[in-house]
């Protein structure tokens, strides 16, 4: 059925028209004068093909096609000023639809509590949450699945996106709970050199992959991965059945196992960076009110 084109003064005119039954108290109401009013409704009618209303000295009424058209008309109205109503809160970012990619650590850091903050300022916004390593959350912002990412080490360059460091954290040696580094309170990184590691595979997040594997070369060594695992509770899984050792971003300390101990590290100074990543040119306030949230 092809769409009529009615100017929505012909309709709104219409509607209180009918409500009125009367032009002179419609016309008020329309704050506009009465001839007007008529010529907007003898317009409508023209284009219906049919009288809308039956007008008599002292009494307008709705004809059969004018209270056929009435619900429909007041539908329109309705679902109109619904429409713009939720389009200016869209374009306020007051209502609508986030997506976040988020590697799986930052659960156990800033991320419960930027929802939070978020959701108080936003109460009306969906947010959609998906765990991801670095790289696919880069190629999810390229193919627009999400609209900002939470992730380890950004790279150096990435065209078209933008990021933001908004966490530094350092590196602890996680153990297995029987292993003899794990009776002190510091472990030398040298002196991992001698154990095999269990390490996120450097395709999922090749910044962090290469900054553990600097620390251990800066320290003498190159480590010998015997494991790989996405992600990090995998890793401490890894880690506590006796396959091998790893360097953790420190957050990684609140994923409980009995098998596992976590000890600092020395030389000390290397953190590991948490970044913010959005398209550099999205000028979507939704995710200018979750950047203005979380920086």
């Amino acid at each position: 059925m092809d769409r009529p084109e009615l100017p929505l003064a012909q309709l709104h005119a219409f509607v209180v028209l009918a409500e009125e039954l009367h032009f002179g108290h419609a016309a008020d109401r329309l704050g506009i004068a009465q001839p007007p009013l008529s010529q907007q409704i003898r317009r409508l009618e023209g284009k219906v093909g049919h009288a809308l209303f039956s007008r008599t000295p002292g009494r307008v009424a709705l004809t059969p096609a004018g209270r056929e058209l009435l619900p429909a008309a007041r539908r329109a109205l309705d679902e109109l000023a619904g429409g713009l109503a939720a389009a200016r809160a869209v374009g306020s970012g007051r209502e609508g639809r986030i997506r976040v990619g988020f590697a799986a650590s930052l659960a156990l850091t800033i991320l419960p509590k930027l929802l939070s903050a978020y959701r108080e300022r936003f109460p009306r916004v969906r947010i959609e949450i998906h765990e991801m390593t670095t790289a696919p959350q880069l190629d999810a912002l390229r193919e627009r699945r999400i609209d900002v990412g939470l992730l380890r080490e950004p790279p150096d360059d990435e065209p078209g996106l933008a990021f933001a460091t908004v966490l530094r954290e350092p590196f602890v040696a996680a153990l297995p709970a029987g292993h003899p580094l794990a009776a002190g309170r510091v472990v030398e990184v040298a002196s991992l050199g001698g154990s095999p590691f269990v390490l996120l595979p450097r395709e999922h997040g090749p910044g962090l992959y290469d900054r553990i594997v600097g620390m251990c070369e800066d320290a003498g060594f190159t480590p010998e991965v015997a494991q790989h695992a996405v992600e990090w509770q995998t890793v401490c899984a890894l880690v506590e059945a006796g396959l091998g050792v790893s360097l953790a971003p420190a957050s990684i300390r609140r994923i409980r196992l009995k098998g596992v101990a976590f000890r600092r590290v020395t030389p000390g100074g290397v953190r590991t960076s948490v970044a913010a990543a959005w398209r550099a040119d999205d000028t979507d306030p939704l995710v200018t009110g979750l950047l203005e949230t979380l920086l």
